[in-house]
């Protein structure tokens, strides 16, 4: 019985999310900065110490600069009814 020849997926197929390499160096520096203490937050401008805060501001910097990546999770509206 023959076999058939494995096909190479891609990670996209497979479920996984691509990313840039301009995206992973923007996440690289961020998080960079955060462990130096120099990371910042936007508005307040508050120290950022928290991990998954500092590799989103790296996509969203990556996003702003035009890197290949999928699109920002869409944001759920408040109710002001409850």
């Amino acid at each position: 019985m023959a076999t058939k020849p494995r096909r190479a997926t891609s990670r996209v197929k497979r479920g996984g999310r691509k990313y840039s390499p301009k995206a992973g160096q923007k996440v690289e520096r961020a998080m960079r900065e955060m462990k130096q203490g120099k990371l910042r937050s936007g508005r307040s401008g508050k120290k950022v110490t928290s991990r998954q805060q500092a590799i989103a501001i790296g996509l969203s910097e990556a996003r702003e600069a035009g890197a290949k990546m999928p699109p920002a999770p869409k944001r759920r509206r408040k109710s002001s009814n409850r």
